[in-house]
């Protein structure tokens, strides 16, 4: 079944405002959302970086129906995974079963800032998979001593747990990280409508479990607003490869983001006050193979934006899944 969320930048907004823009995702007709988990933001312009476990607590109250998860925490250097299956467990009572954890590898921008050696892929992805095995065992409620390779636990029991279990979704932007979620989680997060990812954690573990993908965009009432504000604020997300993964500070994001033309990144992500630019960049999502589409609107106008979907995007949606059900 397709559905539709939002996603909450934490990057960009207050937690105050994150809060009322989950109330307003909700209202507006959004399924589910996830929401950003940094240190830092992106580039400076972007301005903030909120703790995600306080901003969760106010989104739970404000919210009754929206699934809420986040996309994505990274369990490995700058928090223990004892602390985020502490975290996750208590948030997950709070939602009442409307809450997932989304799990990923991280990026060198929020992990460094304890001085921590920053590792190599193959190294978190290892530590990924341990820490996620050791969450999964402190979230059965027992008395639990873990020791692996990465993470040592001793004598530690969670004891205020959710009445359903807690479902971890699996962030990859390759086939060999795609497989990874395929195998520990249940489910898929990318950024990117990408078929081969999708086969890689179907045929991996994932098969019947749940797929997400953000969708980036910038609606504005023109064209030359949306592509300014979105090339302004988002102009660092442009950059390419394993940059995203590297960099260490917002300084160098916005260094790189010289590089980045506005012309390049509206070739993947709409902007603008066209309803069929949207909706053709969602088509791929589904022909990609993935059910659980996610909105990111740049900028300060959400307002606008949820306007926007409730009266012109939303039933152009529909008609789409109406009429082409989603690949598998």
């Amino acid at each position: 079944m397709t559905r539709f969320g939002y996603a909450l930048s934490s990057e960009e907004h207050r937690p105050a405002d994150l809060v009322r823009n989950a109330a307003e995702a909700e209202q507006a007709g959004f399924e589910f959302a996830l929401i950003s988990d940094h240190f830092h933001p992106w580039a400076d312009v972007q301005g903030h970086s909120p703790f995600v476990w306080t901003v969760l607590g106010g989104i739970a109250g404000s919210t009754s129906s929206l699934e809420v998860g986040t996309g994505v925490t990274c369990p490995l250097i700058r928090t223990h995974p004892a602390v985020i299956a502490q975290a996750t467990a208590t948030t997950a009572d709070l939602f009442d079963g409307r809450f997932f954890l989304g799990v990923g590898t991280g990026e060198n921008l929020n992990e460094h800032i304890l001085g921590d050696h920053w590792p190599p892929y193959d190294d978190r992805r290892a530590m990924l998979i341990e820490a996620v095995e050791l969450m999964r065992e402190l979230w059965e409620g027992k008395l639990t001593s873990f020791r692996g390779e990465y993470y040592v636990v001793e004598n530690a029991r969670i004891y205020t747990l959710p009445q359903e279990p807690i479902r971890v979704m699996v962030a990859a932007s390759g086939p060999e990280s795609a497989s990874m979620a395929g195998q520990i989680g249940d489910g898929l997060i990318t950024t990117a409508p990408r078929a081969e990812l999708v086969d890689a954690f179907r045929e991996d573990g994932g098969d019947k479990k749940p797929t997400y993908g953000q969708m980036t965009i910038c609606w504005a009432p023109t064209v030359e607003e949306g592509t300014k504000t979105l090339h302004e604020i988002w102009g660092a997300n442009g950059v390419p490869g394993d940059l995203s993964q590297e960099l260490p500070l917002p300084m160098h994001f916005e260094q790189a983001a010289k590089l980045v033309t506005p012309e390049s990144m509206t070739k993947s992500m709409p902007v603008g006050p066209d309803v069929a630019r949207y909706v053709d960049s969602v088509r791929q999502y589904l022909d990609a193979g993935i059910e659980n589409v996610y909105i990111h609107q740049v900028g300060p106008d959400q307002a606008g934006f949820f306007r926007f979907f409730r009266d012109e995007l939303q039933p152009a949606l529909q008609e789409l899944t109406q009429r082409k059900p989603a690949a598998v």
